[in-house]
């Protein structure tokens, strides 16, 4: 998913290209999802942008706008797999870039377009797409200079690039006392802070050496400290190479996460700490148990994934899949040879012969005989098990 590192990538190359120019033409597809989950139509944001001189172009953690000479503005969101292309240039970074190349070189409009636009000479179009259609294009109809004062951004926590007024050492630390949930649950949470998605709170929480699952009101204050220069310091150098993870710092835990999922043999980074996963309310977290160690509590029901080495990990799969088969035929057998023997008898004995409609009316009657008072009284009181049983029936 794009994350603020992405999205300052989008509206580095939105400022490059598209502001100062005035819209001439714009597509927009009629998607009741990008458009109508927030309100409004493709049509709606055609009128919107057409004729419209770009102003300026934000961001705040993962949702960036277009500024207009004229109100409603576009705010958008690239959901997991939206993205913003230019006619003729490279916008994605360079690993997204490969999955890209085909849309952005050979064909246009692109893949998966919501909308596109073209603006006047010299002529520059622009697209965006969303193949999972999680994105989110909305107007928001107010003076450009408050954009940020309405909803959605208004709901939304600082970015901490963009707002390092108010994104301090102690505004995190008021956050993290106010709180009782895991630390990662609380750099997720965007209305505490924008922008810091799955990626980025790993390698914040690595950088920090602080356990990803421990609850976020129970640091002392040195390691609240770390935290906060943790975020800064992961932030600014994603956003400063504008998420060319070929850029990232060669320790940063970013480069060895992606091979290392829970259904794979986890590895090691480069220093020889080993990588595992923790899984909390279906949540996977990458960290270094070797070095994020556990200084408080942490949430119930943690799941931690066994941390094995490389040469060992392909082994212990075939192991434990071999392990279960066999646990699995065992647990048969053992069940059939536990039960108990009266119930196996009458299953071993061969049935008398004789005439079928007697035995049944011999059965019937045999049963009836056996039966409680309680079962003989449609709504009588204390009759059990078979009683409720029957009473539900009749019900």
């Amino acid at each position: 998913m794009p994350e603020i590192a992405e999205v300052a990538r989008v509206v580095h190359f939105l400022r490059l290209h598209l502001v100062g120019k005035t819209i001439k033409n714009v597509v927009a597809a009629d998607d009741t999802i990008i458009f109508g989950k927030v309100g409004t139509t493709g049509a709606a944001v055609a009128a919107a942008l057409t004729g419209k001189k770009v102003i300026s172009a934000g961001s705040q953690g993962k949702y960036f706008w277009l500024e207009l000479d004229q109100a409603p503005h576009p705010v958008m969101h690239l959901g997991m797999t939206g993205w913003v292309h230019i006619k003729g240039q490279r916008t994605s970074y360079t690993s997204y870039y490969k999955k890209q190349k085909a849309e952005e070189e050979g064909q246009w409009p692109p893949r998966f377009w919501k909308f596109h636009l073209e603006t006047e000479a010299p002529a520059v179009e622009v697209a965006f797409t969303d193949p999972r259609r999680l994105g989110r294009v909305r107007l928001v109809d107010c003076p450009g200079k408050d954009i940020r004062k309405y909803s959605p951004l208004v709901e939304n926590g600082p970015d901490p690039v963009v707002d390092t007024d108010i994104f301090t050492e102690e505004f995190l630390r008021q956050k993290m006392k106010s709180r009782h949930v895991p630390i990662k649950a609380l750099l997720l949470d965007q209305t505490t802070l924008s922008g810091i998605g799955n990626w980025v709170g790993d390698e914040v929480l690595y950088q920090a050496k602080l356990h990803p699952e421990q609850y976020c009101d129970e640091f002392n204050d040195a390691q609240t400290k770390k935290l906060y220069e943790s975020i800064r310091y992961v932030c600014q150098v994603s956003v400063d190479k504008l998420g060319d993870s070929e850029e990232f710092p060669k320790d940063w835990m970013f480069h060895y996460r992606w091979a290392n999922r829970p259904s794979a043999p986890t590895s090691h980074l480069p220093n020889g700490e080993k990588l595992a996963f923790l899984k909390v309310g279906g949540r996977t977290s990458c960290y270094a148990p070797g070095v994020q160690k556990k200084s408080g509590h942490v949430a119930p029901g943690v799941k931690e994934e066994p941390i094995v080495s490389d040469s060992e990990g392909e082994e212990k799969k075939r192991k434990t899949k071999k392990n279960t088969k066999s646990k699995a035929r065992h647990e048969v057998k053992e069940e059939k040879s536990e039960d108990d023997g009266e119930e196996q008898q009458p299953r071993k004995k061969k049935r008398k012969a004789g005439n079928p409609v007697t035995n049944k009316a011999q059965a019937t009657e045999a049963k009836t005989s056996k039966t409680p008072d309680t079962l003989q009284q449609p709504n009588g009181g204390g009759g059990g098990r078979r009683s409720g049983r029957l009473s539900g029936k009749a019900a």
